[in-house]
Parts: C-alpha cells; structure tokens; sequence
C-alpha cells in the first residue's frame, strides 16, 4: 500500500527509550492526579526521518504505544491517541476513561493510512478501546509536529524536556493549568492544577 513502510526500523529500542525518558520528564512536571489524561499525537513517518503521513510504520506505532500504554499504567492516567487528520483528528482511549470523563464515543476504526500507525496500535492494544471525537487532556505529548493542542484542556503550558526528538521527529510537550479569572485584585493559588 502506497505510504505503508514495509521495511524493518533498525532503532527500536532507541525511540522506546527516548519516549519513556520523554515521559518521565513530563511526568515530572505536569503533576497529574491518578485518572486525568495524558494524549499523545505521533507521526511515525516524522520518526523514520519522512515526511508527515508518508510512510506509516506499524512497528513504530505499536513500540511507542507499548511505551508510554505502559509508563501511563504505572502512574495510574489514562493514554489518548489521537488519530491523524483522516479522522479528523478523533481520540483513541480505554472505554473506561470515556465513561469517567463523560466522552461521547464515536464509531471508527483507525487503519494505517486512516488514523495512523500509532492510533491503530491503540486500538488493538488497549484492553476495550473506543473512539471519541475530542477530549481536554491535562497534559500531552506531541511526536512530530501533530498539532494536538485541541485536545488540551485550557490552559496549556510548554514543558521543555531534554529529549527533543524521538527519532528524527520533533517533540513538544505540554501540561494544563486552572484559568486565572477575576481582575487585578484577585489572588491566585500556585497549589491548584485543575
């Protein structure tokens, strides 16, 4: 299939290793409370050194969601995938964190070349996966210049991690923080996160 990579990425446990260390800087940051959401845009064709949506590699989509599928377990959030501009940029997560966010769900199924390579291993990793048309995460991680700002919730913040690519695709990374209202005689709580 034209733009479906069908050769063998030689640094797999390279991009694992910089995607943990991605997380775990973030992690670090972004104080998360156990069940807000952490979403994730990947473009693995940008990881592979090509351009966006021209090479989608399964077997990068599917190491980079066991990573952070796992470090997202271990910390007790839930993972977001955001599917590629074919699905107009629909959210791939655990039936579970739909019902606990009040997430309407949607009906799709991500493929390689609609969705993406990253969404579609969502989809079949995770234990009872559903699709959600948008979603305001609390923090987010975005591999090769995916745009998943619209699925933050207001305010985002940058986070400046040490790690600024995963493979060859540039990494930004985000936390959210409670909307400061009022005028210039209000005062703000630096503990509230939201």
């Amino acid at each position: 299939m034209k733009g479906v990579s069908e050769e063998k990425f030689d640094k797999i446990e390279e991009i694992k290793s910089q995607a943990r260390q991605v997380f775990d800087e973030l992690w670090e940051m972004a104080e998360l409370s156990e069940g807000e959401i952490l979403v994730v845009g990947c473009s693995s064709s940008e990881v592979a050194s090509r351009k966006i949506g021209s090479w989608s590699s399964e077997e990068i989509g599917k190491a980079l969601f066991e990573t952070f599928c796992e470090a997202c377990r271990e910390k007790g959030i839930y993972l977001a995938a955001q599917c590629c501009e074919h699905l107009n940029r629909a959210v791939i997560l655990e039936k579970a964190a739909a019902k606990s966010h009040g997430l309407p769900m949607v009906n799709v199924v991500p493929q390689l070349k609609a969705g993406g390579s990253f969404a579609a291993a969502a989809y079949h990793g995770f234990s009872q996966a559903v699709a959600v048309e948008e979603i305001k995460a609390q923090a987010g991680i975005d591999i090769g210049d995916t745009l998943i700002g619209m699925h933050l919730q207001a305010v985002a913040v940058p986070v400046r991690t040490k790690v600024k690519c995963i493979g060859s695709a540039h990494v930004v990374c985000a936390r959210t923080r409670l909307k400061y209202i009022g005028g210039p005689r209000a005062a703000y709580s630096e503990k509230l996160r939201g």
